[in-house]
């Protein structure tokens, strides 16, 4: 019996102590960021063989639903402006903040998007086909300001894309050229969130 007792106290507890706390309201969500793609290319051919450094510019923007007070649903959409390829990638994001106190002015996050890059604005050289490929970015970064308001942040993500290309054929050496090519970048972004 007095199992019994202390059990319904427990739930009777709980219940109260849930009926107190202020409930969660779901709400639209934005991180807008501009950055850099830091990578390096490797270029070899029979005769020779030559790596340089790339940095190209990338700006994408989230929105999404705050399901919970510390992750977030949504859709990302950017631009990445490769030296060969202008690539917009398409992609389903989750923003988790990893910080358990929301109180505090500096916290961590963690993201993940994953889709598709497409060429629609890509302007392709005469006889060329560029077309996009699956898009993979893990990330972590810092979200500077209060809870509730507008927030400035700094992320650092991987970004892995693919991209096919078509190559016109010059009839004389080869009878038909493609290329599938494989953005491996590290991606450093500033940008604002609320």
């Amino acid at each position: 019996m007095k199992k019994i007792i202390f059990v319904g106290l427990l739930g009777l507890t709980a219940s109260v102590g849930r009926a107190q706390a202020p409930a969660f309201k779901r709400a639209f969500t934005n991180m807008t960021e501009v950055g850099g793609l830091f990578g390096r290319v490797d270029y070899s051919t029979q005769f020779s063989e030559t790596v340089e450094n790339r940095l190209s510019l990338t700006a994408q923007t989230f929105n999404g639903v705050q399901l919970r007070p510390r992750l977030a649903v949504g859709g990302t959409v950017g631009i990445d402006w490769y030296a060969a390829a202008l690539l917009m990638p398409l992609c389903a994001g989750i923003r988790y903040d990893l910080a358990r106190d929301t109180q505090k002015n500096v916290r961590v996050f963690t993201s993940l998007d994953a889709g598709y890059g497409v060429a629609w604005l890509h302007q392709s050289v005469s006889g060329y086909k560029t077309t996009g490929g699956w898009v993979l970015s893990p990330g972590v970064g810092l979200r500077i300001g209060r809870p509730g308001v507008a927030n400035f942040t700094l992320s650092m993500s991987y970004k892995r894309q693919e991209a096919h290309v078509e190559k016109p054929v010059d009839g004389f050496y080869t009878l038909a050229r493609s290329e599938d090519r494989v953005y491996n970048r590290l991606a450093i972004r500033l940008g604002i969130a609320f």
